[in-house]
């Protein structure tokens, strides 16, 4: 079974008040050409694909459109797609049956009586595909993946077919780089569980939530992440890796998959200065000054300030930039040193503030009132954040 493995779309994502769909178009026209190319079995798009429970019309119908031309690209090719967090179920699932016309299956929720044979899809006589989308701890059936696996598992007796689990969810033990305030215990709103969870039946995890592409440790070098195909934040800028799309290819039940990377080229990367790190205002505007004029990037200046950035400093770098074809986005300061707290309260710049979600807005000031916040009810209130967002 040949797959084609992605994630972590985040179509409709704002960059600093900048439209991206130049990129995510690119983006999207480069996956419907890699299709055609490698003709795979399966397409798996683990969960998120929308950046917003709300999508606006002219978001879904990039979707949907995008959809269509990666149908065309293998009509053969059967297409798989879960909802993530950011995603709204009942929006992914609305058009479930006419998407089934096109050989694409959409799963959006789990609840706790879900029937398994809903999340196992037969994939002609190439495999299985369990394809459990995200949901909340309260919401997952006890034991859902290993019982699921049981299940495929005499369904596949006799003729001993790959196996590929895809879900969006957080592992502990990723490299979480990127993902803003990450723990061991949470990662973007979502609880961390152990890659024991999965259980032994499963020839490959395609997973999605994390943007960083990785095997997981400690889970029999099978499940892991494909990445974002181009990054959502400057924090993902990375480097040493790539954002791509993985190929995975399984001859049968029990092999190791085989694993390519297939680069994404973004038109407009996005590029921190200094590359690594943050350095003195005057350093940093030097280097932006020297920063070639014809590269269409998005650029985050990184400054290491006393007490506050110079008063012209945000005037300067426009004015740097309105003789670029790049996008000036912010200047990201960081104070070299500070107490943590001043007076019973953090203090913090305007940038640091303006990062924050509003989970952790509300985990600031129940701990200046005194009051403990704990992960639980971070999770709690993050699940309540998604559900105001699905009723709007």
């Amino acid at each position: 079974m040949k797959i084609l493995h992605t994630s972590d779309w985040h179509l409709g994502h704002v960059l600093y008040n900048y439209d991206r769909r130049e990129e995510q178009f690119s983006m999207l026209d480069q996956m419907a050409a890699l299709v055609r190319e490698e003709q795979p079995d399966v397409f798996l798009l683990a969960g998120d694909v929308y950046d917003s429970t709300q999508p606006s019309s002219s978001v879904q119908t990039l979707f949907s459109d995008a959809l269509t031309k990666i149908h065309e690209a293998c009509p053969t090719m059967r297409i798989i797609c879960i909802a993530g967090n950011h995603d709204s179920s009942s929006k992914l699932m609305i058009f479930h049956s006419p998407w089934e016309r096109m050989n694409v299956s959409m799963l959006g929720n789990v609840s706790r009586e879900a029937d398994p044979n809903d999340y196992i899809i037969k994939v002609g006589d190439k495999g299985y595909v369990v394809a459990v989308p995200y949901a909340a701890d309260r919401n997952m059936p006890e034991e859902f993946f290993r019982r699921l696996s049981a299940q495929v598992d005499e369904m596949n007796r006799t003729t001993q077919l790959p196996v590929v689990l895809m879900a969006h969810l957080a592992i502990t033990g990723g490299d979480f780089k990127g993902h803003e305030n990450a723990t061991e215990a949470m990662v973007g709103g979502i609880d961390c569980q152990s890659a024991e969870v999965f259980g032994e039946g499963y020839d490959y995890i395609a997973l999605g939530h994390i943007h960083r592409i990785q095997f997981v440790h400690g889970a029999n070098h099978r499940a892991r992440y494909c990445g974002t195909p181009i990054p959502v934040s400057f924090d993902e800028a990375m480097g040493d890796k790539e954002h791509s799309v993985s190929i995975v290819e399984l001859a049968h039940h029990g092999d190791s998959p085989l694993v390519r990377t297939m680069a994404m080229d973004n038109p407009r990367p996005l590029v921190n200065l200094p590359l690594e790190g943050f350095g003195e205002w005057e350093t940093v505007r030097q280097q932006f000054e020297a920063f070639p004029d014809d590269i269409p990037a998005y650029i985050r200046l990184n400054v290491l300030v006393e007490d506050h950035l110079p008063v012209m400093a945000n005037a300067e770098a426009q004015q740097i930039a309105s003789r670029k074809q790049c996008r000036f986005c912010l200047i990201n300061a960081k104070r070299k040193s500070q107490p943590n707290q001043n007076n019973g309260f953090q203090v913090m710049t305007t940038t640091e503030f303006q990062q924050m979600t509003p989970a952790e807005v509300a985990k600031l000031y129940l701990e200046s009132k005194g009051e403990a916040c704990d992960e639980e009810l971070m999770v709690l209130f993050n699940e309540v954040m998604k559900g105001l967002d699905d009723e709007d």
